[in-house]
């Protein structure tokens, strides 16, 4: 097709928006062009959000926007506006709310009927292209709505002007305080373990998803209190999704969520996220249970990111992988027929890996049922027994098997890879990968972490015009686009760089923290009520780099729930609360506290969609700790590993080295004592544990820091 029949998508930058250019929809991107059209022309707006990993966002387009005889309905009666999730986060949420408000639907696509100002009045999700599902047919929805929106016209805007004054109330938390008690971090463990699913793990029914924050919150409070009942939810869906088959099996990595509730069946997507925030799950499950399977899935983890997600060349994360590689796929790249097993392995090969994987003749796959999930269903000492060959040859042949099949997996097509680096995405990576890099001791995953913390910060941050919310796009042949950046990207990149300091102690990163920390203070805090905003102020005309209102984008939003990322203002007040750790700055504490405050009243009501507020109230109600470590002979080494082992949220630990370096890597807090300390000046090796400002004696030795950690991390009663 060639340029001239592109519709204005073809100068997007994004590639969800840019896969839709040879659409026959005469679609608009977000912005005062398309509002100004509508307003002109008196047509509602059809606003479409969706992202390029979405599997029905792309079955809408092929079913229906790739559709002539819906285009001409949409050209005639609407301005339409196409939005990716990913590269506007700010107006899918606002519009989700609003449209679940409305009709008590929310997902991708979603798709919006507003008024010419950008108010909604109608939506949904997706929409068939015949009346099926329970659904009425997508053509006669578009019928009806415009003609609904021209003869009903007074009754449209009313009740768009009604869910624009409820969202903004709904979203702005004002006047809702309370006060922030452990009771709060009881209450929403408790309603999580009340939602676990005791025969296949997780939380809740049909579909299934992981939930890390939760796990994370459940993970520290069994290494603090040492509750079995903790360690069998922990365990049991931890296991239970490394062995199914939303994780895969061949390269690593986690799916989206699983469709049904034994983990076994996914949305093959694979997001950065997901796998970002549960690595750092199944470290932290290894630290706290000793159980190596978990450390080896989280290495598994890393070689996928390693491999899929990485730019190996400049550093950063790329955002997701693809479900599918074409409108005909449905998960095809992933699975496996009985033949296609057999094709690739040797006979002993096939003995192993048709009982271990559980392929058969029918598989899970409804559309194709030939085609076999990868999943664990038989463990390598039933195998060895049923075939009279000891555990080990069942594993070099499994091993063997595995890399076979990923190599004729490796050349099937392959579903697309958005490219597009994402600050916020990228810093939760690279928290992940720092974390991994020193309790696992991978060299590499450190070393990528740095050099792609080093590009967010040198391309993605300036300290006048903050930060971008896109670093780099998936697409070259795009035009470069600026984005600014939202709460979640300055709340994750600096806990980002507070990370990439306890792990280097370079002072550069934690001033880069604090500088990050002091514009999101200044950009995005109320003053008034507390909390954080997820944008600044939207103001008309668009000065001093703010966007101008647009439809329901002056709606203030205070982002309180994990969905599906840590919430922007729990994860806000963990860097406040980690910033005061070091600096003693009362401001950082109190701005922390009044955040959330905005939220105690009801943030039990939340259960586990509250988890990153728990482990923020976590850190507030709970002594922070810092062990540092003087010295750099085998003594440092192994006072070091015994104080990174143990699994504490409220904990850093910094290794520094030699001692005459030391003055000019502390923060504030620390600097003030850590020189002064009779110990500093002994040419020995030592640990010191500092909690709220005051240090303990020095400890020369790995088992009394052991014990000394011990006690210092159990939670206040």
């Amino acid at each position: 097709m060639s340029a001239s029949t592109h519709n204005a998508l073809s100068r997007a930058a994004s590639s969800y928006l840019r896969s839709a250019m040879h659409q026959p929809i005469q679609w608009h991107e977000w912005g005062e062009e398309a509002f100004a059209a509508a307003k002109r022309d008196n047509k509602p707006i059809l606003l479409d959000i969706g992202a390029v990993w979405c599997h029905w966002c792309h079955v809408m387009d092929r079913e229906s926007y790739d559709d002539p005889e819906v285009a001409k309905i949409v050209n005639e009666n609407y301005i339409a506006v196409k939005v990716d999730r990913d590269e506007r986060p700010d107006i899918d949420s606002r519009y989700q709310v609003a449209i679940s408000s409305l009709t008590g639907q929310g997902g991708w696509p979603l798709t919006g009927f507003l008024t010419p100002d950008g108010k909604p009045f109608y939506g949904g999700t997706y929409f068939p292209p015949q009346d099926q599902y329970g659904r009425p047919s997508f053509k006669r929805v578009l019928i009806s709505i415009a003609q609904a929106y021209r003869e009903k016209n007074g009754e449209v805007v009313e009740q768009a002007n009604m869910v624009t004054n409820a969202i903004s109330q709904a979203e702005a938390f004002s006047g809702r305080s309370g006060d922030v008690s452990p009771k709060i971090v009881e209450a929403i463990i408790e309603s999580a373990v009340k939602m676990f699913d005791e025969r296949n793990g997780g939380f809740g029914n049909a579909p299934k998803f992981p939930h890390p924050s939760t796990l994370d919150l459940l993970i520290d409070h069994y290494a603090a209190t040492g509750s079995e009942a903790l360690r069998d939810v922990i365990v049991t869906t931890l296991e239970k999704m490394a062995r199914g088959g939303v994780y895969d099996q061949l390269a690593g990595g986690f799916h989206r969520y699983s469709v049904d509730e034994r983990w076994i069946v996914p949305h093959f997507e694979k997001m950065s996220y997901d796998n970002s925030e549960l690595l750092k799950n199944y470290v932290h499950a290894w630290q706290a249970s000793g159980t190596e399977f978990f450390a080896d899935v989280a290495r598994d983890i890393i070689r996928w990111m390693d491999e899929w997600l990485s730019d190996r060349e400049k550093g950063g994360f790329y955002a997701s992988q693809d479900a599918d590689y074409s409108m005909d796929d449905d998960g095809d790249y992933f699975t496996w027929t009985l033949e296609e097993t057999k094709a690739v392995l040797a006979p002993q090969e096939i003995d192993v890996t048709l009982p271990c994987y559980d392929i058969n003749e029918v598989g899970e796959m409804h559309h194709n049922p030939a085609k076999n999930v990868l999943y664990i269903r038989t463990g390598i000492d039933e195998i060895a027994r049923h075939i009279g060959i000891n555990r080990d040859q069942v594993r070099e042949l499994l091993a063997s098997a595995k890399r076979k099949m990923y190599a004729a997996r490796l050349a099937r097509p392959t579903p697309y890879v958005d490219k597009t680096i994402y600050t916020g995405w990228n810093a939760m990576c690279i928290s992940a990968y720092l974390d991994a890099g020193r309790v696992l001791e991978i060299p590499s995953a450190r070393q990528f972490a740095l050099r792609s913390l080093d590009r967010l910060l040198s391309e993605g941050w300036n300290s006048e015009r903050g930060l971008k919310h896109v670093i780099a796009y998936s697409d070259p042949k795009a035009e470069h686009r600026e984005t600014t950046g939202v709460l979640d990207d300055y709340a994750f990149i600096a806990i980002a760089c507070l990370d990439a300091y306890e792990v280097t102690t370079d002072l550069s990163y934690f001033r880069f923290a604090r500088s990050i920390a002091d514009v999101m203070v200044a950009r995005f805090f109320d003053a008034d009520s507390g909390g954080f905003f997820d944008t600044p102020p939207a103001i008309p005309g668009g000065r001093n780099n703010q966007e101008v209102a647009l439809g329901i984008l002056g709606a203030r939003r205070k982002p309180f729930q994990d969905s599906p990322t840590p919430a922007g203002n729990p994860a806000a007040a963990i860097a406040l609360l980690r910033l005061h750790s070091y600096t003693n700055e009362p401001s950082y504490r109190e701005k922390a506290q009044r955040t959330l405050e905005v939220f105690a009243s009801g943030a039990d009501k939340y259960g586990m969609f509250a988890a990153t507020y728990a482990l923020a109230v976590v850190h507030l109600t709970r002594p922070h700790s810092q062990v540092v470590i003087l010295g750099q002979d085998d003594v440092a080494i192994q006072l070091f590993r015994e104080a990174v082992h143990p699994l504490s949220v409220n904990k850093s630990v910094l290794l520094l080295s030699p001692a005459a370096a030391v003055p000019q890597n502390l923060p504030p807090a620390l600097a003030e004592t850590i020189p002064n300390l009779p110990a500093f000046k002994e040419n020995r090796s030592f640990a010191v544990i500092c909690s709220e400002f005051a240090c303990q004696p020095p400890i020369f030795e790995a088992a009394e820091l052991t014990r000394q950690l011990h006690t210092t991390s159990r939670p206040a009663a």
